[in-house]
């Protein structure tokens, strides 16, 4: 046997060799990881268009335009024409409408949401009661335009009109009317709510109060539109973590798990104009502001969350397994840290089947039950040694309590991992610091 021979056969044979066939096998159980991840995310994807299907055909996400006032009147249009070299004029009328914007609008909402399930998918609904009042106090500025009050109509924006579960009748100077859908217009992008107000009468002098209650499905969130000069928005409901989105920001209250928000909104505050042609192309969605019904945390995402630290838990599993080989002399093959390996790949695809059916609590603590138990019995069968099983058994008690813990946190999640690995780190380093890693 030549010296080059020689040289090779004992760099076999040495720690660092065996270290490098260690970190070979973790690099190789991160195709299986990346196949787990990528189950995840298929999952959640057909989680995803679940769920739409079901809020479809309930309804959608709505959006409430308050009652808009829109006035026809008639038009002087003046051509200029030259015949003959005489310049003429024609005179002549047409129909235009404008808009006119509530001086101030007040709208109460309570919320009842409810989880439909199709087949192991859950998707959150709700049914809201709304009270729209408020008042139109500048009507008396309009006489000049020749309008035709009897003509005149209501507007209420609603984003999904298959939502819509009462009549809406509209009640103004006490008089009811009852309303009927419209199609699109060019200061609303959603599907309407018109109200004809056949025979009004513009009261002289009065501020015209009006009225309405919504019964109103919707899924995920209700979202409203402050076109009033002055917007008071009241939302109460029974929900643990609503997210209050858009433009303007509420005073809020979560208590007991029923959360009320409440919005004052004045004129200025929103780039909305008191009236406007229906000429004019509008556009409030910069102005729209709501309630959003989520979960903070679905189990897809915790089922994401873990499945990033899997290299953590190979590398420390295994390295256990290293150090009782060092210290203690016992041969480990490396087809048994891939076994090891493995299981600890398999706990991922467990926690995501189980979270899907049982919720991710249960889930967690039936994956890593059942991987802590398979791993230290296979321990037992390699060390032959009940203390070093124990001290197996108790790193994985404490890594898998340190990732749920972790999973659970939300703000304080990335600072608590990042000391909780350095703290390992520096545990590998105290343990490894006199092994001599050209030893055979």
């Amino acid at each position: 046997m030549t010296t080059k021979e020689k040289t090779n056969k004992k760099f076999t044979d040495t720690i660092t060799f065996k270290g490098m066939v260690i970190g070979v096998l973790v690099l190789i159980l991160l195709v299986p990881q990346s196949m787990i991840r990528s189950l995840i995310h298929e999952r959640s994807s057909r989680s995803t268009e679940t769920i739409r299907q079901i809020n479809e055909k309930w309804s959608g996400a709505q959006t409430i335009t308050p009652p808009i006032l829109t006035l026809p009147h008639s038009v002087r249009v003046i051509e200029h024409e030259t015949v003959n070299d005489e310049r003429r004029e024609r005179i002549s009328y047409r129909v235009d409408e404008v808009n006119i914007a509530p001086s101030r609008i007040n709208i109460d909402v309570e919320i009842f949401p409810e989880t439909r399930s199709y087949g192991i998918f859950n998707a959150t609904l709700y049914r809201s009661e709304i009270r729209i009042s408020g008042s139109f106090d500048n009507l008396d500025d309009f006489d000049n335009l020749n309008g035709n009050w009897g003509l005149a109509y209501i507007t209420i924006g609603i984003s999904d009109l298959k939502g819509l579960v009462s009549d809406a009748a509209f009640t103004i100077n006490g008089i009811t009317y009852q309303a009927e859908s419209s199609s699109r217009t060019n200061w609303i992008n959603e599907s309407s709510l018109k109200i004809p107000l056949k025979n009004f009468e513009k009261p002289a002098n009065q501020n015209n109060e009006f009225s309405t209650t919504i019964t109103l499905n919707g899924s995920e969130s209700i979202n409203f539109i402050p076109v009033g000069k002055i917007t008071q928005v009241n939302v109460s409901g029974k929900w643990d973590s609503p997210n209050f989105g858009g433009n303007f920001s509420p005073q809020s209250m979560i208590e007991n798990g029923i959360f009320s928000a409440n919005w004052h909104i004045m004129h200025f505050n929103r780039n909305i104009p008191e009236r406007w042609s229906n000429s004019q192309r509008m556009d409030f969605s910069d102005s729209t502001f709501g309630v959003r019904l989520i979960e903070t945390v679905n189990h897809y995402q915790q089922n994401e969350r873990s499945a990033k630290y899997a290299i953590m838990f190979l590398a420390l599993t295994f390295a256990v397994f290293f150090f009782v080989e060092i210290f203690t002399g016992k041969k480990i093959h490396p087809i048994q840290y891939l076994l090891v390996g493995l299981a600890l790949i398999l706990f991922y695809s467990l926690l995501l089947s189980f979270s899907e059916r049982f919720g991710f609590e249960i889930a967690y603590l039936v994956a890593s039950i059942s991987t802590v138990g398979l791993i230290t019995t296979y321990s037992y069968s390699i060390f032959k040694h009940k203390l070093q099983t124990a001290i197996m058994f108790l790193l994985l008690c404490i890594l898998y309590t340190f990732l749920f813990v972790i999973l659970r946190l939300e703000d304080t999640a990335f600072l608590i991992g990042s000391i909780g690995l350095f703290i390992i780190l520096g545990v590998c380093m105290y343990i490894s610091r006199k092994i001599n890693w050209y030893k055979l």
